[in-house]
């Protein structure tokens, strides 16, 4: 973390979030923001509310319900000088806008032989906890993770939340930033205010006033352990911490933060340490990015596994609405593969 305000708030990650973008558009004018609904409304989930009335209509401002032109036209802003920070209301959104991301955003800076970048942040809102069935509950994460150029970020509390949305604007490189709706609004986050099931619950967090930052491709090691090692990021981390106290397993649980640039050394070292891995993620599981997870801890730590590596995951279905909780990856799927785990 780095020029830290001393004093700190309670927020959600909705607050962080918003708190972030005001840190950011006021140090630097550079900085703009735009998309659906942002400006007037403040967005769908409130996440820009309060930047327009602060910052004006050029640098805060509404767009039509066009996807690629509202990535296209922050490629153009980007190679400009700007730092523009487009929201895509749903990551189920984004897709339309793949071409300028990938073909344009991502080889820009090798395209132009570094005459030119793209600094620019996509926020997304991400994955289930809504109710919102298969058009507003996806998990595209690994989509971009494939793509070289791109960094793809992705916070599990509010702390870290602000401090990485920071860097991310003040990266050189493209960014997606995933936003896990689901916990948005702390222990009861949806857009419809459904409360979450009690082992899905996660509190608020104290988080700095003012700038700081929290440095991509570092993971977070939320507890100490030696009897596995529990890899995920975003939502899961809190269900499997929960899945954990539970059952009373003295497990590592690492927080990835960001999949690309990914801090596989820390996986390392703690998958060495405690011979069994645990890999969890909402996504569907084939092409999965638990699937290069494993993959990279099958070639780094082989003879110091003492058992297959486990992924936990979503399943390989369209998206459910009725049926929103048995999809995720519970209490039930990850506590067998835990049991699986500590029998081998």
């Amino acid at each position: 973390m780095t020029e830290a305000a001393t004093t700190t708030r309670r927020l959600n990650m909705i607050e962080a979030i918003n708190e972030a973008l005001h840190v950011m558009m006021a140090r630097d004018p550079n900085v703009v923001v735009f998309g659906e609904d942002v400006g007037y409304f403040g967005g769908v989930f409130r996440a820009t509310a309060g930047l327009q009335k602060q910052f004006g209509k050029n640098r805060v401002f509404d767009t039509p319900i066009n996807e690629c032109g509202i990535i296209g036209a922050a490629v153009g802003m980007g190679a400009y000088g700007l730092r523009p920070v487009p929201e895509i209301q749903f990551a189920d959104y984004i897709y339309p806008g793949l071409d300028q991301l990938i073909s344009e955003a991502a080889r820009l800076r090798y395209r132009s032989a570094g005459e030119f970048i793209a600094p620019i942040t996509v926020r997304s809102p991400f994955g289930g906890g809504i109710f919102g069935g298969q058009t507003h509950s996806q998990s595209p994460e690994a989509l971009f993770t494939h793509v070289a150029g791109l960094k793809t970020v992705i916070p599990c509390t509010p702390y870290d939340a602000k401090g990485l949305l920071i860097s991310a604007i003040e990266d050189d490189d493209p960014v997606i930033f995933f936003e896990p709706k689901r916990i948005y609004n702390g222990p009861f986050s949806g857009f419809y205010d459904k409360p979450v099931e009690p082992w899905a619950r996660h509190e608020d967090s104290e988080v700095p006033e003012g700038y700081y930052t929290v440095p991509l491709g570092k993971a977070r090691i939320v507890q100490e352990g030696e009897a596995m090692s529990v890899i995920a990021y975003g939502t899961m981390i809190h269900v499997a911490q929960a899945v954990c106290r539970e059952k009373g397993i003295d497990a590592e649980i690492i927080d990835l933060r960001t999949l690309v640039p990914l801090d596989i050394e820390t996986v390392e070292k703690s998958v060495k340490k405690t011979g069994k891995c645990l890999i969890i993620h909402e996504a569907t599981r084939t092409g999965g990015f638990g699937g290069e997870l494993s993959a990279l801890v099958q070639e780094r730590c082989f003879y110091h596994l003492e058992a297959p590596i486990e992924r936990v995951t979503g399943f390989d279905t369209p998206y459910p609405h009725s049926l929103e909780w048995a999809y995720f990856p519970g209490p039930v799927r990850i506590g067998e593969a835990v049991d699986r785990l500590m029998k081998a």
